[in-house]
């Protein structure tokens, strides 16, 4: 499939799940507690606050070598903005791709989706764990607190 097909398919619209496309096409669903939706509302509300000259987005495809892959939230520059609010899915991935972890995640695919955000053009990808505890990553590595949003808690 395609991510369009995805977006336009009638029986796909109301899932209670994240849906993503692996490289292969292929539909890949992960469900998530009713805290890995308060951390996501969290997190969008503290990045609106600290980075208000951006946008913040929630569930917002980005087109990865290895297809579209979608952050539980992201903020992007005014300038992406501009770009990316016509789009489908992210030609280029936002400044900030935050991961909040699901019991269905693993280390590695955490590992995998934040290199293919870094790769797409993500400057930061933050991953909040289940306890609503933050870690900030740079291409480089992991940062004690973010560069981008240094005042950003380091738990939600």
């Amino acid at each position: 499939m395609t991510w369009q097909e995805v977006i336009e398919h009638p029986s796909l619209r109301d899932l209670p799940f994240k849906i993503e496309l692996n490289a292969r096409g292929q539909i890949l669903m992960s469900t998530a507690r009713i805290s890995h939706g308060e951390h996501q509302a969290t997190i969008a509300r503290l990045l609106h606050e600290e980075l208000p000259h951006g946008k913040v987005v929630t569930e917002g495809g980005v087109r990865t070598r290895e297809n579209v892959k979608v952050p539980d939230v992201a903020w992007l520059t005014p300038e992406h903005w501009e770009i990316a609010r016509h789009e489908l899915a992210c030609s280029t991935a936002p400044a900030i791709c935050v991961e909040v972890v699901s019991d269905s995640n693993t280390a590695e695919e955490l590992e995998e989706k934040a290199a293919l955000y870094f790769a797409a053009g993500a400057q930061e990808v933050w991953i909040c764990d289940a306890f609503g505890n933050m870690t900030f990553h740079a291409p480089a590595g992991q940062l004690a607190a973010s560069a981008l949003c240094p005042d950003f808690p380091a738990t939600v």
